[in-house]
């Protein structure tokens, strides 16, 4: 059993089917995460109503890849891990086993928050199924101390494809989507906080990369023209580009 009094994060094993003890956490914090304030302030917002015992939302952070979606949900956990806050990492293919992992905290004091990384699923996957039975649908009500946060590319989890919008319907002005639809749509209405990441623009991958080298005493617009290369290479400019960036100068500080 675990000792939550001194375990902040856990991950499910599937194998051995059972919950294993993070003993050396991503140190990453809430302020190094620059271009997502109002993801931020929502999510911060949710998590302190959750940790003070009111209602809170189960959270879908959804958009595009490498803008710090994963990192918010971690830097909650070192922010607010002191308070009670609690993380388990679940992977998605070990969602059958939410209802064990749920039964196994129901009765600690700690607040909880089940987190799913890169969630989504494809035609024909019936793993969503479970998932929306522990979010909201089951004869028993969740624990109050348990809320599931996930992160995704996309925004119903589901693939979607022109032709699930063929028996959609304009009745009356009213939209009526076909039973397809709205099959997908239930399981991302399951979260009721879901917050939108956008690609991000040049001048905050820019910043990203300054707090990456905060003593940095060469030639800034050198140190940009690096770092725009090396995100042209990877046509993506974002957090995870400028963190790569900066690993692959070997010291933080080579001149340009």
């Amino acid at each position: 059993m675990i000792d939550w009094n001194n375990t902040y994060a856990a991950i499910w094993r599937q194998r051995q089917e059972y919950l294993r003890p993070v003993r050396h956490i991503d140190p990453i914090r809430l302020e190094q995460l620059l271009g997502i304030e109002a993801q931020k302030r929502q999510l911060v917002d949710n998590t302190l109503r959750f940790l003070a015992g009111l209602p809170a939302n189960n959270v879908l952070l959804w958009g595009a890849r490498g803008t710090g979606k994963s990192s918010l949900v971690k830097a909650l956990l070192n922010e607010y891990m002191h308070e009670g806050l609690r993380l388990i990492e679940v992977d998605k293919q070990d969602l059958l086993y939410l209802p064990e992992i749920v039964d196994e905290i129901r009765e600690h004091r700690q607040r909880f928050v089940i987190y799913c990384d890169d969630l989504s699923f494809e035609a024909g996957d019936s793993l969503y199924k479970p998932l929306k039975s522990v979010l909201e649908g089951s004869i028993e009500l969740p624990p109050d101390n348990v809320l599931f946060y996930a992160t995704s590319n996309r925004r119903h989890l589901l693939p979607e494809q022109m032709r699930d919008n063929l028996d959609t319907l304009l009745v009356d002005g009213e939209v009526h989507y076909s039973d397809t639809v709205e099959e997908k749509i239930s399981l991302s209405d399951r979260f009721g906080l879901r917050l939108a990441f956008y690609p991000q623009q040049t001048q905050t991958y820019l910043d990203i990369v300054d707090s990456y080298f905060p003593d940095y005493r060469g030639d800034r617009e050198l140190l940009h023209k690096a770092a725009l290369d090396f995100a042209h290479l990877r046509a993506a400019k974002n957090g995870r580009t400028a963190k790569q960036f900066f690993n692959s100068v070997s010291d933080g500080q080579a001149g340009f």
